[in-house]
């Protein structure tokens, strides 16, 4: 790599010209511990094309740092990926600064660190700038990173999916094979670029000339798309990075079958893949679509163009984009662009969601999902993109507990509204099957967004009118107009008029934000007679309106679906949703009104809590799990645990064990009068009813014949072993527990002590990092919060002060996984504030968490 570099490069990294290395320079360069001296290399093809290294300096929170990128590569973002490595490792090994000396006419490198987010320090000395900056990550260097990582992996996505060249490996003439198929659809697809057939036992397919290897395809390369036996994959890879493909398509399938083999074999050809610049959509890919007419491919099995529109699809399995495809299909929505992601293995929706973000071609996005890559990095990159355009997400109840064939991916062990609590807080709209997708798909690609929920009823009939009103109201509408007396039976051109007027009056009214109309058969008016009145009359007024048809017996009648629909002079979609069920038509405007208000709303900020010692804490955590190995876990004892949690601001209030009853004397003298006493037993220790606690003991007698008695109750269960512990002001006992799941990272979880968890598994969750709004959301969304806010004559509780306790332990979760498992039981919440009655604390060595502040190379 030296000696390949430019004279100039060469003086900048070193500040003079060296030809060639010597032994020394080459040992010291080669040669790291991963503590003191780290360094990375980033490789394409067999080539080094960038370095990065720190070398910690005298004062051990210090590091110096270096880059070397070949020429070929620099101003593409190899230091910056690099810097955000380092920084990483360098905070795992307790630096807490970086320096740099960098030539002033270094002006590549001098933007790297300009442009990283850091508070960076500058000054000159002898002709060289001297930097220095702190590596803790800033809310700065954080957008910094995810805008980075937003263009590298937009841009990765939009050359696959607009590509000047396609090249067809393993094309055939025989009909029905995949081979055949893919080839087929992109010429009949209208595809713009220029397409190459690649077999070798073939002088002509499709009326192209066929080219027996990659190597002899006489032009560049952009996507690769694959079909050969699955032995035949890794040479096809090679041959594509030889000619410099960009990007691989691969629709065979079958690594799945082979078990944990077959996944070895479809994480190499990935690693072979990106080794050479390559991004890989498959195996087992349905394919891609891109209805743009400047592009128009079909690159895919799916028979015909799908109909050009505004919805980006994503889907993983080929099955499962089979039937996402016909959804669409049946329903008339149009879409911008659909990807097949197959096996996973490489590109997934978090890619796909980045590059729909910047695509003006796509409105709203909607996603199949059967298992969970990185559940983090889709929270972020949905909630961003939630703001802009509606991302609906179809998923099983059981997504993520089990793995579908061939995704290698972590299942959780979160409770299993942990998953949906993740969605609902990334605004996205969540449903259950694909036809339910489309069912909301409909709306969101079509008609504009409500601006509340006050919702008009109209019907030519009363009962209908009333069972749609009713349903509106159980979705959380509010039917603010009702108008059952629209007269459809006097032939077309009365009919028609007098539904438009009844319509266009009903979206005047200052209150009414959307509105449904449900209409029975009546002779003479078709229903794309009536979808087109609908349409025109609802356009001018801003606000979504769907239809209802039902009664039909008419096969050929078509109810569900776009209808009058088409596109606008700027190229967006429009139509009227259609629908043969009252109650799907109410479900789906109601999943648009939820979203409505959820894009509006104050989505709050991530807010530090006060008086909290991280390193402290880090600290502790490091010298308890000294002794633990693998997946041992070690379960703190109570005062362990309130250290731990004192670094965080959250006292623990104090108990004592006691055997005799003068030790339990002496010790509420100690903690002061009235005192309560607690069976030390996990199941009985909250059981007041089963003689496990006694409260409000005021004096020493009485706290020796409560003792005696409870060492009696409590004798059958074998449970004599008690604790003394000062009185809590009375209040609402609440329930905190949070957890590091393999799937999600840290999950916390709130709800209300006693019955309502036990019983009714009555719990909020939430995904850190939580804003100031998700915590009032967490507090306020179990079934029981109602006591919270006063009932049935208690005062409120001190809210405030209990999501400032949410906010310390979810903050202490994010930043130590380690922590297993957290549980504060109870925690008594009045209206003077909460007091940490319990605490259960379990730390184990932590598995790698998904989304760090690290980030591959994606293109």
């Amino acid at each position: 790599m030296h000696r390949s570099q430019s004279e100039s490069s060469v003086y900048m990294r070193y500040f003079t010209y060296k030809s060639a290395l010597t032994a020394k320079e080459l040992k010291r360069f080669t040669e790291v511990n991963h503590v003191d001296r780290v360094a990375f290399v980033v490789i394409r093809g067999e080539d080094i094309i960038g370095v990065g290294r720190y070398d910690r300096l005298d004062d051990p929170t210090d590091a110096e740092v270096a880059f070397n990128i070949s020429d070929a590569y620099q101003g593409m973002g190899v230091g910056s990926i690099l810097l955000e490595h380092l920084a990483a490792a360098a905070r795992e090994n307790d630096i807490e600064r970086f320096s740099a000396e960098v030539l002033p006419e270094n002006r590549k490198m001098l933007t790297v660190f300009a442009e990283a987010g850091y508070a960076v320090k500058r000054h000159f000395d002898e002709g060289v700038v001297m930097l220095e900056f702190p590596i803790d990550p800033t809310e700065k260097s954080r957008a910094v990173m995810e805008s980075r990582e937003h263009r590298a992996e937009a841009k990765s996505l939009a050359g696959l999916l607009a590509p000047d060249s396609i090249a067809v490996i393993g094309a055939s003439r025989e009909w029905g094979t995949i081979g055949h198929t893919l080839l087929h659809n992109i010429i009949e697809g209208g595809y713009t670029g220029t397409v190459y057939a690649v077999n070798p036992q073939a002088f002509e397919l499709g009326g192209l000339a066929s080219y027996a290897s990659v190597a002899e395809v006489p032009g560049p390369i952009d996507l690769a798309v694959v079909a050969v036996p699955m032995e035949s994959i890794h040479q096809v890879i090679t041959e594509c990075a030889a000619v410099g493909a960009k990007g691989l398509l691969i629709a065979t399938g079958g690594f799945e079958k082979d078990g944990e083999s077959g996944l070895a074999r479809q994480r190499e050809l990935v690693r072979l893949a990106r080794a050479n610049g390559m991004r890989v959509i498959g195996p087992a890919s349905l394919g891609l679509v891109n209805t743009d007419p400047a592009t128009s491919m079909n690159a895919s099995v799916a028979p015909g163009m799908p109909k050009a529109g505004t919805m980006g699809l994503f889907s993983q399995s080929a099955a499962v984009g089979v039937l996402l495809y016909a959804a669409s299909v049946r329903r008339g929505v149009g879409v911008s662009s659909i990807v097949s992601a197959g096996n996973r293995a490489d590109v997934s929706g978090n890619d796909a969601m980045q590059f729909w973000e910047d695509d003006p071609g796509t409105r709203a996005v909607g996603l199949y999902l059967e298992s969970f890559g990185n559940p983090r990095k889709f929270s972020r990159i949905a909630r961003r993109l939630s703001h802009s355009k509606p991302v609906i997400v179809a998923k099983s109840d059981v997504m993520g507990l089990r793995l579908p064939p061939g995704h290698a991916v972590r299942t959780t062990q979160a409770p299993a509204a942990a998953v949906d609590a993740m969605l609902r807080q990334s605004g996205v709209i969540r449903v259950r099957t694909n036809e339910e997708l489309m069912e909301v798909a409909q709306v969101v690609a079509a008609q504009p967004l409500p601006a509340g929920n006050g919702i008009a009823v109209l019907a030519n009939s009363a009962a209908l009118a009333s069972v749609v009103a009713d349903a509106a109201g159980q979705n959380g509408l509010d039917v603010t107009v009702s108008d059952a007396d629209i007269a459809l039976h006097e032939g077309a051109s009365r009919a028609l008029p007098r539904l438009a007027a009844a319509l266009v009056r009903a979206l005047e009214h200052p209150a009414v934000h959307c509105a449904i109309i449900t209409l029975l058969p009546e002779p003479g008016l078709t229903n794309a007679m009536l979808a087109r009145a609908i349409r025109e009359a609802a356009a001018p007024s801003g606000k979504p309106v769907v239809a209802v048809f039902t009664g039909l017996l008419d096969p050929v009648s078509t109810a569900d679906g776009l209808l009058d629909a088409g596109t606008d002079a700027q190229g967006r979609g429009y139509g009227l949703p259609c629908y043969s069920s009252p109650g799907v038509a109410v479900n789906a405007l109601a999943a648009i009104v939820r979203y409505a208000r959820w894009v509006v709303r104050e989505h709050g900020e991530v807010i530090a809590p006060e008086g909290i010692d991280v390193a402290a804490a880090a600290d502790f955590i490091e010298d308890a799990l000294g002794a633990v190995d693998g997946v041992d876990l070690l379960h703190l004892s109570k005062a362990q645990a309130a250290v731990l949690l004192g670094h965080y601001g959250i006292r623990v209030l104090e108990s004592a064990g006691f055997e005799t009853a003068d030790q339990a004397v002496a010790a509420a003298a100690r903690l002061g009068w009235p005192v309560a006493i607690k069976a030390r037993d996990e199941n009985l220790r909250h059981r007041l009813d089963l003689g496990g606690v006694r409260l409000n003991i005021t004096d020493e007698s009485s706290l020796r014949s409560n003792i005696a008695h409870m060492r009696e109750v409590l004798d059958p269960y074998a449970a004599t072993d008690l604790e003394v512990q000062s009185m809590a002001p009375a209040g609402q006992g609440c329930v905190i527990r949070a957890v590091e799941d393999p799937l999600l990272g840290p999950v916390v979880s709130f709800g209300l002590a006693g019955d309502a968890v036990n019983l009714l598994d009555d719990w909020a969750h939430g995904i850190p990092p939580l804003t100031n709004t998700d915590l009032a959301d967490l507090v306020g969304t179990p079934r029981a919060a109602a006591r919270l806010r006063g009932y049935q004559g208690l005062p409120a509780v001190d809210l405030a002060a209990l999501e400032d306790l949410l906010n310390r332990v979810a903050t202490l979760k994010d930043n130590h996984p380690e922590v297993s498992l957290l549980e504060i039981n109870p925690v008594m919440a009045s209206a003077g504030g909460t007091v940490v009655l319990g605490v259960d604390t379990w730390l184990g060595n932590a598995e790698q968490r998904t989304d760090s502040a690290r980030r591959a190379m994606s293109h």
